[in-house]
């Protein structure tokens, strides 16, 4: 672990410690040859006093054992019809997969127990057919699993629930995270699929609030497989019913989970029910932070070169852009003469590109303009000229609009920005 990885870390620590994280594990996750690296994620979520509670899958095994014993099952994911030999397949599989996740807790010094904590009633006959063997969870023993949690012990949850004669019921994975996730008030459900990302435009969003959740699955809900429609379903109910975060991630990517939940960028999609970004003043601790997030693009000559000692200097003139708590932009408004202001130093971290925080930036830049009783806004630039017009509405100038002793650092420093501005009503 590099250094630069472990302070990132570090910064979550006093947000994550004693909160409780439900992980929910696609079979196909289990089944994968890096599954053990996994586990080893898991344990530093543990040394990091994270509680963790884990409910797995069991599909792929079903689907296995079933051709072993020559069954053709009737259903292996916990949603349609379960016939009495699908559900003595499933069980099996769940058991395995269970034994196997204890396996790989020990491998890691992680003491874990398998739970029948989930109490669940036949799903009944539904659209006039009887679901048989398929269940729906009825209640969670929380008590139980709580117990289980302060003695240290990571819960095993698999996908069976047992009713109150004893009987049992083969019940869906994604169901039983968000009951137990509801149960526990667990802080984030995390789904960690075999099933790749979810896509948007090419590429999967970084971030969507319920409501966007809500239309993408609208919008999308043909467009991908029953398997993620299922989670960001579950995502969404989750966090509806009080989970702070739910993320769906691809399990089989190393530390997928630690980059997933250790970085502001993320590898995968989270869904949020409160706001959690915040535009503000920077402070003077914020000065080593905007230094490191600008750091490539002044290397780059996109941004002008700035010291260390001229932005805390002028710590005063920059606000930044936060996401629960990680600085991923900042922007500056510096006063010139004349009722004129420079908006400088406009940035948004490479994972958080076109997601609209450039534009709420330029938008809260140009407020505080207005606030400080400017009449026209400076932009220069040499690179990102177009996005300024484009999405910022600044029209091109020339160095006649600058004030003396700007226009003075602007030709010595050879830059041949182009001028850009727009009026303040």
């Amino acid at each position: 672990m590099k250094a630069s990885d472990l302070r990132g870390i570090l910064t979550y620590i006093p947000s994550f410690r004693d909160k409780l994280f439900v992980l929910s594990v696609d079979s196909a996750v289990l089944e994968d040859e890096r599954a053990a690296s996994l586990f080893l994620d898991i344990s530093v979520l543990r040394s990091l006093n994270i509680r963790v509670a884990l409910v797995h899958g069991a599909s792929a095994r079903i689907k296995k054992i079933a051709a072993e014993m020559k069954v053709k099952p009737s259903d292996v994911d916990g949603l349609g019809v379960t016939d009495e030999a699908t559900l003595r397949v499933a069980e099996r599989a769940a058991n395995s997969y269970s034994h196997d996740i204890l396996q790989h807790l020990a491998d890691v010094d992680l003491k874990g127990a398998v739970t029948n904590a989930i109490i669940a009633h036949p799903a009944g006959i539904l659209g006039g057919v009887d679901h048989q063997w398929t269940g729906r969870v009825e209640r969670v023993d929380s008590k139980f699993l709580e117990a289980l949690l302060d003695n240290g012990i990571l819960p095993v949850i698999p996908p069976l629930g047992v009713d109150g004669d004893g009987r049992t019921y083969r019940v869906n994975s994604d169901g039983v995270a968000l009951e137990v996730a509801e149960a526990l008030r667990a802080e984030k459900l995390i789904f960690l699929t075999g099933n790749g990302d979810l896509p948007k435009n090419g590429k999967k969003p970084a971030q969507l609030s319920v409501e966007e959740a809500t239309e993408y699955l609208k919008k999308r809900k043909g467009e991908i497989s029953q398997e993620m429609a299922s989670k960001l379903e579950h995502g969404l109910r989750a966090c509806k019913e009080g989970v702070s975060r739910a993320h769906i991630l691809d399990g089989r990517e190393d530390e997928a989970l630690l980059d997933e939940l250790f970085s502001s960028e993320g590898v995968g999609t989270m869904i949020y029910a409160d706001e959690y970004t915040e535009i503000r003043k920077a402070l003077k601790k914020d000065v080593r932070s905007i230094m490191r997030l600008i750091g490539n693009s002044v290397a780059a000559e996109e941004l002008l070169r700035r010291t260390r000692a001229q932005v805390s200097a002028d710590i005063g003139d920059y606000s930044v852009f936060e996401i629960d708590g990680n600085m991923v932009g900042c922007v500056a408004i510096h006063p010139l003469e004349g009722k004129t202001a420079e908006m400088g130093c406009l940035f948004v971290a490479p994972g958080h590109e076109n997601t609209g925080i450039g534009k709420k930036l330029m938008l809260y830049a140009e407020n505080r303009a207005r606030e400080m009783g400017m009449r026209k806004l400076l932009a220069l630039s040499t690179q990102a000229f177009n996005y300024l017009q484009s999405k910022g509405g600044f029209s091109e100038g020339t160095a006649e609009l600058l004030p003396a002793e700007r226009k003075a650092s602007y030709e010595a420093s050879g830059r041949n920005s182009k001028i850009l501005f727009k009026e303040l009503s």
